[in-house]
């Protein structure tokens, strides 16, 4: 399953969505918005994207992922709008029947999402600052 969204992500929700009997095991990973880069304060992240662009990234994402990997389900959803900090801006949940798999399946899946995925983000700091910066 894979998703932008404008709404917050419901990661427990997504995490019981990749529960299954015969995996043992759910890695999930989330990005949030931090308070800080490097040494520069943020108030909070803007993120465009491209849907019918992105959603295919997407979906190439998760399709490598099954491919590589003995798992059972994968979820990616990743927000779009004006996030504050402590906010949830990605989220990916992959099970599979033992943890090394589930592992190096997310694992996988995140890096390669923040490398391909043509989702753009911009930094806001206070004063009304902002900048758009690159991705992994």
């Amino acid at each position: 399953m894979v998703r932008l969204t404008p709404d917050p992500i419901d990661y427990h929700a997504l995490t019981e969505s990749v529960r299954g009997p015969r995996c043992g095991a759910v890695a999930l990973f989330l990005g949030t918005v931090r308070e800080l880069t490097g040494d520069r304060v943020t108030t909070r992240l803007d993120y465009q994207a491209y849907p019918p662009m992105a959603e295919k990234k997407l979906a190439e994402v998760e399709a490598e992922v099954r491919r590589r990997w003995p798992v059972g389900e994968v979820a990616l959803v990743h927000r779009v709008g004006s996030l504050d900090v402590g906010e949830v801006s990605v989220a990916v949940a992959v099970s599979a029947p033992h943890r090394a798999a589930a592992f190096e399946a997310c694992r996988f899946a995140i890096d390669t999402l923040k490398a391909t995925a043509p989702i753009w983000k911009r930094e806001n700091a206070p004063g009304g600052a902002a900048e758009w910066v690159e991705g992994a």
